[in-house]
């Protein structure tokens, strides 16, 4: 027999075993919607998701039936490392972000949120970029240095959800987003915020910048193209950022037109959305479940943990327990029908056992003789 020949799947996934190393070790993301159905629920999760590229399910389909462990079934294969939650109550919106496959689980309150449409139509300058979502963006937390255990649990749940970046190899042509959180202390909120990075020269004016950027100058309004580089008042548009605190100098050559290798330039952003205000609610040390670690709005004395602790130990014991005697059933069941089979073929042995003296019984009396296996199947009796 030949070799047999490989499906339609199979010749489809024939390089799923050369994957590189940095998407494997990459964390990926579930971000999914539960609770209450609505628009504003939906689209915000698409936004988020939009957050997450590249490595996040961006098309994934959801159904009613489709429950956590589903999503946990997949999560391993597709090296999902972490999924995100958008639920609504009667109460609120919330969002869940957790750790798989066994936690921790952070729970948030979403207080205000904007979506990535409107933040980017509301700007004077939208500069919406496709290219920037091929790479993932870069993580920037302030003020999560704070004394507390779920300021720690927070800012390194946050770093862990985005792929680390090498100082000194990174390629500065591939950040071209960042994600701004910021905790203030006081009011106990995060702002989430979502930006494009651009990098533009600086210290030249506006028509030189044109120029050097690959753009057509207006010049109905000058005599020559003399006038339209040295005309007064048309200053860079990053002139606010010519103070020297605000430039930096970049190490590496960038696609961006007129940005020089070791030359001066300026940082700027472009807001893409979508903007949340968020507040910890709870942190549990299990998915989605087990002991809570911290909690904002409820707080136990030392005697009802060690309840809660209790009960939750009875609970896993029991349940254990449960499981333990399902299994000892199911192989009973399974003894039982094999003993069964045996004594019903014990029965049939000494059903025909029984038959078989009845018929040398009948033998004897007729013909007065001992019976003879021969003599009783030409008379017409089976032994």
């Amino acid at each position: 027999m030949g070799k047999p020949k490989r499906g339609r799947c199979a010749k489809r996934n024939k390089n799923k075993a050369t994957e590189p190393d940095e998407l494997v070790q990459a964390p990926h993301s579930f971000v999914i919607h539960r609770g209450l159905p609505g628009a504003h629920i939906l689209e915000l999760t698409k936004d988020f998701r939009r957050v997450m590229e590249p490595y996040t399910a961006t098309s994934l389909k959801e159904r009613k039936k489709n429950t956590i462990k589903d999503f946990l079934s997949v999560a391993g294969p597709l090296h999902v490392s972490h999924i995100c939650i958008f639920s609504k109550t009667s109460l609120g919106m919330y969002l869940k972000i957790a750790r798989l496959p066994r936690g921790p689980t952070l729970t948030f309150k979403i207080h205000n949120f904007s979506f990535a449409r409107d933040v980017v139509s509301s700007l004077k300058k939208q500069s919406v970029v496709e290219e920037a979502f091929k790479h993932a963006p870069l993580i920037v937390l302030n003020s999560f240095s704070g004394e507390g255990l779920h300021l720690k649990m927070m800012a390194s749940m946050f770093q862990n959800m985005f792929p680390t970046i090498n100082l000194l190899t990174v390629d500065l042509n591939t950040v071209r987003r960042c994600v701004l959180l910021n905790y203030n202390s006081t009011t106990k909120m995060i702002d989430f915020r979502h930006y494009s990075i651009r990098v533009v020269p600086v210290g030249i004016s506006k028509g030189v910048k044109k120029v050097v950027q690959g753009k057509v100058p207006d010049l109905s309004r000058c005599n020559d193209i003399a006038e339209f580089f040295t005309k007064a008042g048309m200053l860079s548009e990053s002139e606010a950022e010519d103070d020297p605190q605000h430039q930096v100098t970049v190490p590496q050559k960038l696609k961006t037109r007129g940005t020089l290798e070791q030359g001066k330039s300026a940082i700027r952003l472009s807001e893409l959305g979508p903007r949340l205000t968020l507040s910890l609610i709870k942190i549990e040390d299990g998915l989605l479940d087990g002991e809570v670690l911290y909690h904002d709005l409820i707080h136990k004395s030392e005697e009802e943990r060690e309840e809660i602790q209790r009960k939750r130990e009875m609970k896993k014991y029991l349940k254990e327990k449960s499981i333990k005697g399902q299994k000892e059933k199911s192989e009973l069941r399974v003894v039982t029908s094999e003993q069964k089979e045996e004594m019903k073929i014990d029965k049939n042995q000494e059903e025909n056992a029984e038959v078989e003296d009845d018929d040398r019984e009948y033998y004897r009396e007729e013909v007065g003789e001992e019976p003879d296996k021969g003599k009783m199947i030409t008379l017409g009796i089976e032994l």
